[in-house]
């Protein structure tokens, strides 16, 4: 092997090592080999499930170049008989080197000479390699086919070659072992996270589907930016990176306590007191009655005043939003007075039903909400304890800044839109749009998609939402199931 041949070695050696697409790996591993060997033709095949299975096979003799890239080759694969050259190399890990495969009498070469009858092709030299992984096991194994030497004659494999080209296989194999193995690792990490965030929206039946549909809204509106040549296109990777801190946004809802998460109205868990007491108050009108300490005309006024508090109580319970007509009557049951049996005078609604009765919009109190707003807080600090690899170094940052708006009224930083990336703004959007469609939410009914997206171009005018990823979203019409 002369200094060329050791210059383009050192050099291969060092691309292998760099190559992280199996498929071009192991284009690069057939063409290098023959390179160096001078030879005509070169299959690799792979280990799987007992079977050799064909996934590179080039002839450039006969103009032959198939597989790599995806593409499959639809030869039956070959089987782990001793008798079958290729099978032999893997199961005995050992390289074998064949002068004449027509003079050969170790293997059975029948398959060879029918190709050969088909073709017109003439197979003799052969060098058979096993490709070994770190651990010894062979993964699969390396065929070059007729060595020429400078006139073009089929000669034998010189033995020269076989430690380079053992080397180069084996170097080749534990490449495409550890690429599996981050594959693995990576499928694993995934499946894990989306087993994490379907248990968060689990422990809640009104947040069941929240993150399972911002992850099918995001991963639409990705493959329609790629297939649309958009600028903001990301690659693979960034898509599985941006997926990843869609699914685990929320983890941080793992520690608010479901009453506030589940709360469905706003008195929750007060209303039996509240009845209970109405019904002591009108009790203790119909004794002041009965003693003629008061009309039947006020017993019965102050009957109907009760009925009338508890179904304005009731309306104001289940309002998605508290009109100004609703609240003053709140605020004019929560002002009435009744006297007790020790003779106390108190009010018909505590000050704790009164200012959970006046909440505006929603079911939380504002000591509530900061509560369940600290979920994105929990969440940052949860993910920065997860050593996350470089290809996901950005997801704490983006799953921790759902809730961020581009002018700064947003939680917790506050920050506005020269700290927001793109994924952080788009993350926003999903969450927001899901948040207004979402038939499970226990304080609101779904609201119509474009009623949804016109509350965004406001909150976009308003320079709360990045309006541009926003026309893109709706041009994607990425909520549509299907679109993948």
């Amino acid at each position: 092997m002369n200094t060329l041949d050791i210059e383009r070695l050192l050099k291969i050696g060092i691309e292998l090592s760099a190559n992280a697409d199996s498929d071009s790996l192991m284009r690069e591993i057939v063409d290098v080999a023959m390179d160096l060997t001078n030879c005509d033709g070169g299959t690799l095949y792979i280990l799987e499930n007992d079977v050799l299975t064909f996934h590179i096979m080039v002839t450039l003799s006969l103009g032959i170049d198939r597989g790599g890239h995806g593409q499959t080759i639809e030869l039956p694969p070959v089987a782990l008989k001793p008798t079958n050259v290729c099978a032999r190399a893997a199961l005995d890990k050992a390289l074998i080197n064949v002068a004449d495969v027509y003079e050969d009498q170790r293997f059975d070469f029948s398959g060879p000479r029918r190709y050969d009858q088909m073709t017109g092709y003439r197979t003799k030299s052969m060098l058979v390699i096993p490709m070994l992984d770190d651990k010894g096991d062979a993964i699969g194994v390396l065929q070059l086919l007729n060595a020429k030497d400078q006139n073009g004659e089929t000669i034998a494999f010189a033995q020269d070659y076989e430690h380079v080209i053992q080397s180069l296989a084996s170097q080749a194999a534990i490449r495409l072992t550890n690429l599996n193995y981050s594959r693995e690792i990576t499928r694993l990490l995934e499946s894990m996270v989306q087993v994490l965030s379907t248990a968060i929206d689990a422990r809640s039946p009104y947040n069941a589907n929240h993150t399972r549909n911002m992850a099918g809204y995001g991963k639409r509106f990705l493959t329609w930016l790629r297939e649309t040549n958009s600028e903001h296109a990301m690659t693979p990777q960034e898509e599985r990176e941006f997926l990843m801190a869609v699914w685990l946004h929320d983890v941080g809802k793992l520690g608010i306590a479901l009453s506030i998460m589940d709360k469905s109205c706003r008195i929750e868990g007060f209303e039996d007191a509240i009845r209970q007491r109405f019904l002591l108050i009108e009790l203790l009108s119909e004794v002041e009655w009965l003693k003629g300490r008061c009309t039947k005309e006020a017993y019965e006024k102050t009957r109907e005043d009760l009925k009338e508090a508890l179904e304005a109580i009731g309306n104001a319970n289940k309002a998605g939003f508290l009109p100004d007509d609703l609240l003053q009557k709140i605020e004019e049951i929560a002002s009435r007075e009744y006297v007790d049996r020790d003779g106390e005078v108190k009010h018909w609604l505590t000050n704790s039903e009164r200012e959970t009765l006046s909440i505006r919009k929603g079911t939380l109190t504002a000591a509530e909400r900061s509560i369940m707003e600290s979920h994105v807080v929990l969440t940052k600090k949860m993910l920065e304890r997860i050593s996350f690899s470089k290809e996901y170094s950005h997801v704490t940052r983006w799953a921790s800044n759902h809730h961020e708006l581009l002018d700064g009224s947003g939680y917790p930083q506050h920050l506005t839109a020269a700290d927001l990336s793109f994924q952080e703004r788009l993350l926003t959007i999903l969450d927001v749009f899901d948040a207004l469609t979402a038939n499970d939410r226990p304080y609101k009914k779904a609201m119509p998609r474009e009623k949804a997206l016109g509350i965004l171009r406001s909150m976009a005018s308003e320079g709360k939402v990045d309006g541009d990823i926003l026309e893109l979203f709706y041009q994607s019409n990425a909520w549509t199931e299907g679109k993948e």
